[in-house]
C-alpha cells in the first residue's frame, strides 16, 4: 500500500470526468487499498479516485467514528429519494483548510459495484448521503467550492495557490 498525493484545488486535474471501470481485478483492489490508505492518513471521510490523479469512477468512504465501516464504490449512480435537503457544513481533502455550506439531497439510493465487482444497491441518510454526493461530485469533476459564491470561491482560490507557491519555493506559507 502507499499514500497518493492528494490534488489540491484549483489544480486543473479535478476537473477531469471519471472513466467507468470496466473491470474490477487485483489493479482496482490495489488501487482502492492505495485510497483508504492515503485517506485515513489525511484524515478524511471520503475520497474519490479523480482526487489522486486517477480518473475511474471509484470512491471510497468511511463515516465511522473508528474507522470501522470502510466503503467501496466503484461506478457509482445516484437516485433521489424522497425526503428534503439539508445545509451542512462540508471540508475536503482537495479543499484544505476551508470549510463552507452546501445544500444536498439527504435521502439518495445508490447503485454501484463492491471491490469483488458485485452489483449492489445501498440506502443513504444524513453524513453518508453528503459524502457519497460529494464524492461523486469529484468524479463527475465538480468541487464543493462549486457551490459557493464566486467572491468566496476566488478567496480559497487565491490563498492556496499562495499556499502552492510557498510550498513549491521549499516553505511554508
Amino acid at each position: 500500500m502507499a499514500i497518493l498525493e492528494i490534488l489540491e484545488y484549483p489544480d486543473q486535474r479535478l476537473r477531469t470526468v471519471a472513466a467507468p471501470v470496466t473491470v474490477v481485478d487485483d489493479r482496482v483492489r490495489a488501487i482502492l487499498a492505495d485510497m483508504f490508505e492515503t485517506m485515513y492518513k489525511a484524515p478524511g471521510i471520503g475520497l474519490a479516485a479523480t482526487q489522486v490523479n486517477i480518473h475511474e469512477r471509484i470512491i471510497t468512504i468511511d463515516v465511522s467514528e473508528d474507522k470501522s465501516e470502510p466503503l467501496v464504490f466503484i461506478n457509482p449512480e445516484i437516485q433521489v429519494l424522497p425526503g428534503e435537503e439539508q445545509t451542512m457544513q462540508e471540508g475536503c481533502l482537495s479543499v484544505p483548510g476551508f470549510y463552507e455550506d452546501v445544500t444536498r439531497i439527504e435521502h439518495c439510493l445508490v447503485k454501484a459495484i463492491d471491490k469483488d465487482g458485485n452489483a449492489f444497491e445501498m440506502e443513504c441518510t444524513g453524513l453518508l448521503a453528503v459524502c457519497i454526493q460529494h464524492e461523486v461530485d469529484h468524479l463527475n469533476g465538480k468541487l464543493m467550492v462549486d457551490y459557493i459564491s464566486p467572491l468566496k470561491r476566488n478567496r480559497i482560490k487565491d490563498k492556496l495557490e499562495k499556499k502552492h507557491k510557498a510550498e513549491a519555493r521549499g516553505g511554508k506559507r
